[in-house]
């Protein structure tokens, strides 16, 4: 597929989740090499650090899963794949999930701007997809 022929929103939701993929990825290898010259990133989120520490060797896996699926979302969306979308709406829905919960737990309520944004996403990506298979003439 040309980059013509790609909507704009699917290339840049597939750049989101690369950069998801990054970020969960250096996360892991932050974890598995503690104090390395890279340490200075966690200034940008110490709290991360300290609970991602508490969880011991299940937060390397939990990275490398996020990593993992964040790449393949990126990847399905780029190709246009329905499973790429199904993933990335599954990956926005849990994030959603995981912001509420933290501002209702923890009263963190800088966490509810992903609400609204998560949202769009989801609504984005279902309605987007549903308009190129009416186009095609598929079912979605």
């Amino acid at each position: 597929m040309s980059p013509r022929s790609r909507p704009f929103g699917l290339a840049a939701l597939s750049g989101f989740f690369v950069f998801g993929a990054a970020m969960s990825g250096l996360t892991c290898v932050l974890l598995l090499f503690p104090g390395s010259a890279l340490d200075a990133v966690w200034r940008l989120n110490p709290q991360a650090r300290e609970g991602l520490r508490q969880m011991g060797p299940w937060a390397i896996v939990l990275m490398a899963a996020v990593c993992a699926a964040c790449a393949l979302a990126a990847r399905g969306l780029w190709i246009r794949a329905p499973w790429g979308r199904w993933l990335a709406v599954g990956i926005l829905t849990v994030n959603l999930i995981g912001d509420l919960g933290s501002a209702v737990v923890r009263g963190d309520l800088r966490t509810l701007i992903g609400l609204p944004i998560g949202g769009a996403l989801i609504v984005y990506l279902l309605r987007r997809y549903d308009a190129l298979a009416i186009k095609r003439g598929a079912s979605p």
